[in-house]
């Protein structure tokens, strides 16, 4: 029993220092599932990062052996829109932010919507699913599948991955800092998807089609418009149908990071068709602003609320006193503050920290500024 103890510990161990070593979210989903399979015995996984504002799933996702890219669509669509057995979105709240399907009906997994519509026909007996959490926030899903047939997930893999869950975001939300340099020259205006009601899309504009093609590939689901669209996107468009269907209240908006580590922000709304019938839903895929990141950017780096400010006035260029005179501070406080926020990110410099932050182009600065006092 001790060998077996420390051989569970050592594969944990690769596990976190494997996911440390991960440079970008794809590669740190893949390797954990690798590595966990070492830990916990599953036939199938669906790994993806999420917004950690609105607990929506985003670009990366990491599946194996969950089925077609439609089956793919129904497990999300299911898990974040109509699932009432520990939907995600409880786990984000909850004390233990892992749950195996089986032990949470009681042994029915019937009473579960996935379960019914996709699950049971793939041959899934149970499944063990997490939030990976960290600053309080969802940065992750998990879920892994047993097939049918063998034993339930045990209350210690639940816990084993459990315990997974911060470090595994803590990982996220440190990939989640922007890549540094400016922007592209040619960035394209907003992209525009439109969706019938009933979910099929309808239209899409050269602009949403450069910007997709920046993401990261992954789960899709066919489309009439020619490739196939990513499921975040779809997702997204159905969660504003949920929103103005009166099902949901939460915003049907998410954050999704490029390949070459910037980001995007897609939002969706439901428009209103004449007698005020359903009308198409409209999707936009635009860059990034700052508005968009800088939360983002103060989970990354651990900054508090006041912090987060002074680095904002800093990238428009204010100086010392002017910042003491908009927050109402001396500037004796302003120096300490941009002391802890050199420490928190790294930087040397008022320059290095827009740099490295904002990259010169989510905040404008003064032209009246008065650098490096």
């Amino acid at each position: 029993m001790d060998d077996r103890r420390a051989l569970l510990a050592g594969a944990e161990r690769a596990l976190l220092a494997g996911a440390e070593r991960a440079l970008d979210p794809s590669a740190l989903f893949g390797g954990a599932s690798a590595r966990l399979r070492r830990l916990v015995d599953f036939q199938a996984a669906a790994w993806s990062a999420t917004d950690p504002g609105t607990g929506l799933v985003t670009a990366p996702m990491h599946v194996e052996n969950l089925g077609r890219g439609e089956d793919c669509f129904a497990y999300w669509e299911t898990a974040l829109l109509e699932e009432s057995v520990v939907p995600f979105r409880e786990l984000a709240r909850a004390a233990v932010p892992a749950a195996g399907l089986r032990a949470a009906t009681g042994g029915l997994p019937a009473r579960s919507v996935q379960f019914r519509k996709l699950l049971a026909r793939q041959g899934v007996g149970d499944e063990l699913r997490a939030v990976l959490r960290a600053g309080g926030r969802p940065w992750g899903v998990v879920s892994l599948f047993r097939e049918e047939g063998r034993a339930p997930f045990s209350p210690a893999e639940v816990a084993l991955v459990a315990n997974l869950s911060a470090p595994l975001a803590g990982r996220l939300r440190a990939l989640a800092v922007p890549a540094p340099g400016p922007a592209d020259g040619d960035e394209p205006g907003p992209g525009l998807v439109l969706f019938a009601p009933s979910g099929t899309p309808l239209s899409i504009n050269d602009e949403a089609r450069h910007h997709l093609a920046r993401v990261p590939a992954g789960p899709s689901t066919p489309s009439p418009l020619g490739p196939p669209l990513p499921i975040w996107l779809v997702g997204t468009a159905a969660q504003a149908r949920a929103v103005a269907s009166g099902r949901d209240r939460e915003a049907a908006r998410v954050r999704v990071r490029t390949r070459d580590g910037r980001w995007l922000v897609c939002h969706a709304t439901c428009t209103e068709g004449p007698g005020g019938a359903p009308g198409p839903t409209a999707v936009v895929v635009q860059a990034a602003a700052g508005a968009d990141l800088a939360p983002l950017l103060a989970d990354a780096y651990g900054l508090s609320v006041r912090e987060l400010e002074i680095t904002e006035l800093i990238a428009r260029g204010l100086s010392t006193g002017d910042i003491a005179a908009e927050l109402v501070i001396s500037p004796h406080t302003v120096r300490d503050h941009v002391k802890t926020i050199f420490g928190k990110t790294g930087a040397s410099s008022r320059g290095e920290l827009v740099a490295r932050l904002f990259a010169d182009r989510h905040w404008p600065r003064r032209d009246d500024a008065v650098p490096g006092r």
